[in-house]
C-alpha cells in the first residue's frame, strides 16, 4: 500500500500508464479512498492528499482496542509517520503489543517517524519547566509532519535574561510556537521580536487566578503583538498542526 498524499498518487498514476503496476492492483490500492471502515470509526486516508497533514488518532473516549484497530489501519494501508494522541496507560499497552515500539511524550505515541522532509526551522519554546509536557506534544506533533524542530524550555517573563540567551534562535527560526501558563506573557515578547508565524499555547499551569489557563489563553488573545495566532489550552497537537498549515 502508499501514503495518499499528491506525490505518491502521482507516481502510481505513471507506473499504470507504464505498465509498471497493473490497473487492477491500482484500483485494490485506492479502494481505501477516501476512508476505511474499521467498525467503530471510519478511517481518513484521504486528508493528507486534501489538507496536507495525514489523520492523527485522538485517543480519549475510545477503547484500547479501538486504537489498535485504528492505529493498525493506518499502518497498514499507508507508508507515513502515524501518530495517536492523548493516550491512557491501557491504550499504550495494547498498542505496544499489537503494533510494536513507537516514539512516545506526554501521551502521544508516533508510528514511523523516519527522517524529516519538510523545510523550515521550526522553535518550539516555553516559558517554564512545568509547560514542557505540552510541549512534548507539540514537538512529536511536528515531527510526524516532517519537521525537526528545536525546543528551548524555561524562558518565561519572570527571568528575560534567559531569553535574550536564545534570542538568536527565536531570530533565525522560520516559526515559532510559545507555550505559556501563567499569565501567557512570553508569547507577546516572542511576538514582538520576530515576524514569522507564531503560534501561542496557553495552559493550565499556574496558580488560583490563573483559572487552568484561561487567564493565559485570555492575555494571548488581547497580545498587543499584532497577528499571533492563539490556539486552545495545553493544545499542543493543534499548535503544531497550526504551524503545518502555514510553512508549507
Amino acid at each position: 500500500m502508499i501514503a495518499v498524499d499528491e506525490s505518491t498518487l502521482r507516481t502510481l498514476i505513471a507506473d499504470v500508464q507504464q505498465g509498471n503496476v497493473a490497473p487492477d492492483d491500482a484500483v485494490a490500492t485506492l479502494r481505501r479512498l477516501p476512508f476505511a471502515d474499521v467498525g467503530d470509526a471510519l478511517v481518513d486516508h484521504h486528508r493528507h492528499l486534501r489538507t496536507g497533514v495525514p489523520e492523527a488518532v485522538y485517543g480519549p473516549g475510545k477503547t484500547p482496542d479501538q486504537c489498535v484497530a485504528i492505529v493498525g489501519e493506518l499502518l497498514a494501508n499507508g507508508s507515513g509517520p502515524v501518530l495517536l494522541t492523548r493516550t491512557d496507560d491501557a491504550q499504550r499497552a495494547a498498542c505496544r503489543a499489537a503494533h510494536g515500539d513507537a516514539d512516545e511524550a506526554s501521551g502521544s505515541m508516533l508510528w514511523r517517524a523516519g527522517s524529516p522532509t519538510r523545510s523550515g526551522d521550526v522553535l518550539v519554546i516555553t516559558a517554564g519547566t512545568s509547560d514542557r509536557p505540552i510541549a512534548a506534544e507539540a514537538e512529536l506533533t511536528l515531527r510526524a509532519y516532517g519537521f525537526d524542530p528545536t525546543v528551548v524550555v524555561d524562558v518565561g517573563v519572570a527571568g528575560l535574561h534567559r531569553l535574550i540567551a536564545n534570542v538568536d534562535q527565536v531570530m533565525a527560526a522560520d516559526a515559532v510556537i510559545v507555550v505559556a501558563g501563567m499569565e501567557g506573557a512570553l508569547a507577546s515578547v516572542i511576538g514582538g521580536l520576530t515576524a514569522v508565524p507564531v503560534v501561542a499555547v496557553p495552559t493550565s499551569v499556574g496558580y488560583g487566578a490563573g483559572l487552568d489557563g484561561v487567564t493565559a489563553l485570555l492575555a494571548m488573545h488581547a497580545s498587543c503583538a499584532s497577528g499571533i495566532t492563539v490556539v486552545g489550552i495545553d493544545n499542543g497537537f493543534g499548535a503544531a498542526s497550526a504551524i503545518a498549515r502555514m510553512v508549507a
